[in-house]
């Protein structure tokens, strides 16, 4: 009887600890969109196969209506991180709050202006007396299109009139309605727009184009104290971005799993698939470390974060100087990186989505 109990109270014991040693902690990510949306796929892949539980972490992805306010959050710590866009981290860092980035998974712009294809604006300074909508007033858009605008020689605050248009759909119809003349929104954005048939053009970015967009940022306190989950955090998605561009129709499949409301209702199963993987397919460019002339996942280019800086403080949109040094630290990347990627891939080709 004594060895029975003492048998029952093991078990007991190793029950409580094991979950205590494999509790998840939550992680709180500011997604700066108020939809989760298809490019989300890396993130829910690291869900599905377990390498964030792995870590200890559990994530909570919290939709934000752009990267403006996404920032705020970090700042008030809402939100323990944030995938925003360059321009806002850059524009609260110069106001003291020390955040930095820490993983650059957009390495190339995923910003542009777009007008309708049959538009007759050809060029920035065609924005004149022009409405350009964004997604919010807090979105990355915004500042970008002051940018643009400033660059053409045209006064952001009376030249042009930015107005909010919301997402997808509802930008499609006002669009269709000639209720706004351009767009400052991203590429995900204008795949959805196009996947309800309005066809887009993108005006002329080759001068930005090459500026890095969004990334993974966080107060330089939490990279400090939490350094492990920073890392596990970055490289659960720089997993899930492997995975997406090895079998981008088995991660859309599990972002659908994952989050079922991403899935779209108003059509088929095979015209939502081929929608998404539109969507997703023109992101992958952007993911990839050789589009900045990087060689890791995650890697900050130093020179094109400083450019991009660079432009934006001389049209105006940053008042301050920003080192780059304080904007981005690349002190993660190797261990980041530590992981089998021949491996994921792998795993990825084999997949079979239910």
């Amino acid at each position: 009887m004594k060895s029975f109990v003492a048998a029952v109270w093991s078990a007991c014991v190793l029950q409580l600890f094991g979950s205590v040693a494999y509790a998840e902690e939550p992680v709180r990510v500011a997604w700066c969109a108020r939809t989760i949306s298809s490019v989300a796929a890396p993130y829910a892949v690291a869900q599905k196969m377990g390498w964030y539980a792995k870590a200890g972490i559990r994530l909570e992805l919290v939709p934000i209506s752009g990267s403006t306010d996404c920032v705020k959050f970090l700042a008030t710590r809402q939100v323990d991180y944030a995938g925003a866009g360059v321009e806002p981290i850059a524009l609260i860092r110069a106001q003291g709050v020390k955040a930095r980035i820490f993983y650059t998974y957009n390495e190339s712009s995923i910003l542009a202006i777009a007008v309708p294809q049959d538009s007759p604006i050809k060029s920035f300074a065609d924005l004149k007396g022009k409405s350009i909508g964004v997604i919010s007033m807090g979105a990355g858009g915004v500042i970008y299109a002051r940018a643009v605008a400033a660059s053409a020689g045209l006064n952001p605050d009376s030249d042009i009139r930015i107005v909010v248009v919301g997402e997808g759909a509802q930008t499609a119809a006002l669009l269709r309605k000639g209720e706004v003349d351009a767009l400052s929104q991203y590429d995900a954005q204008y795949a959805m727009i196009e996947n309800t048939g309005f066809k887009l053009r993108l005006l002329d970015n080759r001068e930005t184009e090459h500026f890095p967009s969004n990334a993974l940022a966080a107060l330089d306190e939490t990279l400090l104290k939490n350094r492990k989950q920073a890392i596990a955090l970055a490289q659960g998605f720089a997993k899930g971005t492997l995975f997406t561009i090895a079998n981008p129709e088995a991660a859309i499949r599990i972002l659908w799993e994952v989050y079922p409301y991403t899935k779209p209702t108003s059509k088929d199963e095979a015209a939502a698939l081929r929608d998404e993987l539109n969507i997703v397919l023109g992101r992958i460019p952007k993911w990839k470390p050789e589009s900045a002339g990087v060689s890791r996942w995650g890697e900050s280019s130093e020179k094109n974060f400083a450019a991009y800086i660079a432009f934006l403080e001389k049209w105006g949109v940053i008042k301050q100087r920003v080192p780059v040094g304080d904007l981005i630290t690349n002190d993660l990347i190797a261990e980041i990186n530590d992981f089998d990627a021949v491996k994921i891939v792998a795993e990825a080709k084999a997949y079979k989505a239910r």
